[in-house]
């Protein structure tokens, strides 16, 4: 499979707890569907991430009998906002240390290193990127539009457009909708704080992770009896364990995704008013095969569509197609490596 005149387009997603490897040949298709990911080690500080990155390319080359003489780009998934193109400002889900982090230069550097050469680099909004995987897929050969949003430790969005872009913005800042308010009156909630400071109530805590120990803590004030009433895990470590939960239909864990789904139905609707979608894809871990059954992704994604028809103009209702990603955890870093195969025929 491996010749000297092979080239991969490689893409690396940058989440807050985990970090995740994908690559395309160069006519787009996938290398592989396996997913590959490494602790990102954010605790650590940024030069422990990038050293993760680099490893993680090492081992994704040798599982696909590939070499770093291969590579002939990289594209890097990374949640904003940013200070400017290439330099992080202050992440809701990272630590402080890495308010202003100059990544794109770390990360080039370190891939020069590596393969003895420069290496071109392209970074984006990880929602962003994601959305350019999904929407090679779902749409075929047609040109609509897609809104992708992939809850997991935050909430990522993508607006990709009929040329099979993503809606960016000047400032790379465009498609943030995580922090958007959420419509707390429909949804019977409290205002939480966010990791990014504000006080509104953000529609990503209340539809991924990163609200669910908030969500968690006030649901089993009704469960007193429940296990993790009981346990003496952190807030995060109860929360991770929802996921997991959720597929034996744990009662707290069905109804905390059920509220999430519900939340995902209305931050949707608000979007197609402004977007007009033809395709909505709903990625992250809760629609990976892997990680969930068909059972509970078909209950999350029906809630999502109930909640959100009622709250579309008619028009909408029948055009818009709700539906699970084909990429699964992987749709970031394989939407990052379109993105340098992209960048590289220009």
């Amino acid at each position: 499979m491996s010749t000297t005149n092979t080239q991969v387009f490689l893409g690396t997603d940058c989440g807050a707890t985990m970090s995740k490897i994908g690559g395309v040949w160069a006519d787009g298709t996938t290398i592989s569907t396996k997913l590959h990911q490494r602790a990102t080690n954010s605790h650590l500080g940024p030069h422990a991430v990038v050293s993760s990155w680099i490893a993680a390319i090492s081992e994704y080359l040798a599982e696909n009998q590939l070499d770093w003489e291969h590579v002939n780009s990289v594209g890097l998934a990374i949640p904003g906002p940013y200070l400017r193109y290439g330099v992080l400002g202050h992440s809701a889900n990272l630590p402080a240390v890495f308010d202003g982090w100059d990544f794109h230069t770390a990360y080039s550097q370190a891939l020069a290193q590596k393969a003895g050469r420069a290496i071109p680099l392209i970074a984006g909004n990880d929602g962003a990127f994601g959305g350019v995987g999904e929407a090679q897929r779902v749409r075929g050969a047609t040109k609509g539009s897609v809104l992708m949003l992939a809850p997991g430790s935050g909430l990522g969005s993508a607006y990709i457009d009929a040329d099979g872009l993503p809606l960016q913005g000047d400032t790379l800042a465009g498609m943030e909708t995580a922090h958007m308010a959420a419509p707390l009156h429909l949804l019977g909630a409290k205002p939480y704080q966010c990791g990014c400071g504000r006080t509104w109530g953000c529609v990503e805590l209340y539809t991924t992770l990163a609200g669910l120990p908030y969500l968690l803590e006030e649901k089993l004030a009704a469960y007193p009896d429940h296990p993790l009433a009981k346990s003496t895990q952190s807030r995060k470590e109860k929360a991770l364990s929802l996921r997991g939960l959720a597929q034996k239909d744990d009662p707290v864990a069905v109804e905390l995704f059920d509220f999430q789904a519900r939340a995902m139905g209305l931050h949707i609707a608000n979007l197609a008013m402004a977007l007009d979608p033809e395709f909505v894809v709903i990625g992250g871990g809760l629609m990976d095969p892997e990680n969930t059954t068909e059972a509970f992704r078909e209950r999350y994604l029906r809630i999502v569509r109930d909640t959100a028809r009622p709250h579309l103009w008619p028009v909408l209702r029948d055009r818009i197609t709700i539906l699970p990603s084909t990429l699964g955890e992987l749709s970031q870093a394989i939407g990052a490596a379109l993105a340098a195969l992209y960048s590289s025929r220009r």
